[in-house]
């Protein structure tokens, strides 16, 4: 990380505070430790895989609850300088949020798998294979989108991209019972494999719109 003067913006005390920069390398850094942490969502949620409260129990092993961003208290300054950035301070982006983190893990499991049986044409029709894939597409990009406006702020459009990607988790579990257009053997596998992941995904989504529209009953 490397910290560069200021501009000579500021006159007095200001004088004294340093402008953060990062580098490549140090955005590298800040990414690879955004995929552990996809990574380990995955480790406590397959070892979690018994538990019916283990999307609960996966955010305390994570060390945080799926919750929105608090409000900042009245009055609280932005430019209070070393009391809100104490010693190696780091940014705040999407990639630490737990919806964001939760969501992308879930999805990167889905694919991942179905990935894995899709390259056999023989045995999974091609159209069900790529309409699955693409509501999985589909349903990931809005739901990390509803992430970003939740980041921001924005309940109301965080809403409405959540209830876009249900659309999309509800389709593919509609495709998923067309058991006719393929090998129902393996559908089958992939249908056990994905239910758990499919409906948490749902439950997760769900809290936090009951939140939203409490945030937004309350302002």
């Amino acid at each position: 990380m490397t910290n560069k003067d200021t501009d000579g913006l500021f006159e007095g005390d200001g004088d004294e505070k340093n402008e953060l920069s990062w580098t490549e390398t140090d955005w590298e850094e800040y990414l690879a430790e955004h995929e552990t942490a996809v990574r380990d969502y995955l480790r406590h949620y397959e070892q979690a895989a018994g538990n019916p409260d283990r999307i609960d129990e996966v955010a305390r092993q994570m060390g945080w609850e799926i919750e929105l961003p608090e409000e900042p208290e009245p009055g609280a300054s932005l430019e209070s300088g070393e009391e809100n950035f104490p010693g190696e301070w780091e940014p705040y982006t999407l990639h630490r949020n737990p919806v964001h983190i939760a969501t992308k893990a879930l999805y990167t499991s889905l694919l991942v798998n179905w990935e894995r049986i899709a390259v056999h044409p023989d045995r999974i029709s091609p159209a069900l294979s790529l309409a699955v894939q693409s509501s999985l597409f589909r349903g990931r990009e809005c739901a990390l989108q509803a992430a970003q406006a939740l980041d921001l702020g924005d309940y109301a459009l965080a809403i409405c991209f959540f209830k876009r990607a249900l659309r999309e988790l509800n389709e593919v579990l509609a495709r998923l019972g067309q058991a006719e257009l393929s090998d129902a053997t393996l559908l089958a596998r992939y249908r056990d494999f994905a239910l758990p992941r499919l409906f948490d995904l749902r439950e997760i989504w769900l809290r936090v719109m009951h939140e939203c529209r409490q945030a937004d009953g309350d302002s």
